[in-house]
């Protein structure tokens, strides 16, 4: 007959119980967190921002009222919340435009089976007050560094709020070339800083800043939008 098992040691094993539980759980929902990779940080990037704000009160009521965009964006799918560091693609070979189209950039043409997807809804998304002088910081999490960094910004006229973004709605303001993570100027959370001059072209009002990460590691390409609010003249 086996040994009786002692109190203290039945609230051990079911706390060890309830752990791997949850640990399964995570994983589940969580589905490739151990690859993490990184994304835009300042400007936030869609997801990064959605996640900044709401990630320990995602199932607020309020939430549609005070942040409709990003209630949608939970709603439809809240791993592509978590997982803000993902949104990539493999294999594109430089033609971005072809890979991506025009309406699906903000998900990465609906990557990783749409999971995305939400991220391209067209609607009032909260937008970062930013000079028009300012800088990209991109975290580089598995420090793969880069072929080269774009950094785009929608032309003056374009409506954030009312029009999907297409290719021919941007304009290049920026980009570096091939740099190891080793040798990038650090931004303050640990990843590259990217100067940008939006004075060209006269904006005001809400822009998208899009940005483009080609990592050195292996032909993977990011993409990010990030939503932004510049001063009146």
């Amino acid at each position: 007959m086996s040994a009786p098992v002692s109190p203290g040691r039945r609230l051990a094993l079911r706390a060890l119980t309830v752990a791997a539980a949850a640990a399964a759980l995570l994983a589940t929902a969580l589905p490739g967190s151990a690859f993490a990779h990184g994304s835009v940080t300042d400007p936030a990037s869609r997801a990064y921002s959605c996640l900044k704000r709401w990630e320990n009160n995602h199932q607020a009521p309020d939430m549609a009222a005070q942040d409709p965009m990003c209630a949608q964006a939970w709603t439809a799918d809240p791993s592509a919340m978590w997982n803000w560091n993902g949104l990539y693609r493999e294999g594109v070979k430089g033609n971005h435009q072809a890979a991506i189209p025009d309406g699906q950039l903000c998900s990465a043409g609906r990557t990783q089976s749409g999971r995305y997807a939400a991220l391209d809804a067209v609607g009032p998304w909260k937008a970062a007050p930013t000079n028009r002088n300012f800088s990209v910081n991109l975290y580089d999490q598995a420090k793969h560094g880069a072929d080269y960094i774009r950094v785009y910004i929608t032309k003056q006229g374009f409506d954030a709020t009312k029009q999907p973004l297409g290719w021919n709605d941007l304009e290049l303001v920026s980009q570096t070339g091939n740099t190891p993570a080793t040798k990038w100027k650090q931004a303050a959370d640990g990843g590259v800083s990217i100067s940008v001059d939006a004075n060209a072209g006269k904006r005001t009002g809400q822009h998208i800043v899009y940005t483009i990460w080609q990592a050195s590691h292996m032909d993977q390409s990011y993409y990010f939008c990030s939503d932004v609010t510049f001063p009146a003249k």
